[in-house]
């Protein structure tokens, strides 16, 4: 009978999210989007993701989301692999990566908060818009506000981490500005990275999410519970 009751509740759910748009009354209602688990579901995806990518080494081990020097300047440090700077630039790679992991790891409530505002037309169209659904809406609608909120956090990483003082250590900066023709001022290395940052988050976002979508139940067992 329990049984019996957990699948008609299951159904009843299904029914629900593949229901019309405009059959649906209560569509810009906040609460009844988070009654839907729409929002529980892509806060978890969301938190699972940012706590891999806050694990030590994680955004360098990932050639996917591995953060670069800027731009031209990667081209110049093919170069510099072959000369007695080669270990330092591989150096600022990996604090780049470190600054990446520390921001993400301080970025969970901006986007918990992105995701707070979510309403039930926008968890009807996350529902129905692909494996990545979720991720597509809150690059969509947030990702430049996510951009300039996590920002702040990238640029005190990079400062923990020193990376801003081994971009000056690579010497003739000068030289390798008009090599590489990339901007390697303060301000262009943290939006670079800030860039770069962002879209590992949301490519993780993303896994974490197609990774829901192909098994909610076992997943989402607690969702569910919570749901019905």
């Amino acid at each position: 009978m329990g049984k019996l009751v957990k699948k008609t509740k299951l159904n009843l759910a299904i029914a629900v999210l593949a229901t019309p748009i405009a059959m649906v009354p209560f569509l810009g209602t906040p609460a009844y989007a988070q009654n839907m688990g729409v929002k529980s579901a892509l806060g978890n995806a969301s938190d699972s993701a940012l706590d891999k990518l806050s694990e030590p080494g994680a955004f360098y081990a990932d050639e996917a989301v591995r953060v670069l020097l800027p731009g031209p300047l990667k081209k110049a440090t093919k170069i510099l692999r072959f000369t007695s700077k080669a270990g330092l630039t591989k150096d600022i790679t990996r604090s780049l990566n470190d600054a990446a992991g520390k921001a993400a790891l301080e970025a969970k409530p901006i986007f918990r908060s992105a995701i707070d505002g979510l309403t039930l037309q926008d968890g009807v169209g996350i529902v129905t818009d692909g494996n990545t659904g979720g991720t597509n809406y809150l690059r969509r609608t947030s990702g430049e506000e996510l951009g300039l909120k996590i920002r702040p956090l990238v640029e005190k990483a990079l400062g923990e981490v020193g990376a801003y003082r081994q971009v000056e250590k690579l010497g003739s900066i000068s030289s390798l500005a008009r090599l590489g023709g990339a901007d390697i001022s303060r301000e262009g290395l943290t939006d670079s990275v800030t860039k770069q940052a962002l879209d590992g988050i949301f490519t993780y976002i993303g896994r974490e999410e197609q990774n829901f979508r192909k098994n909610p139940l076992s997943k989402g067992k607690k969702l569910l519970d919570k749901i019905f």
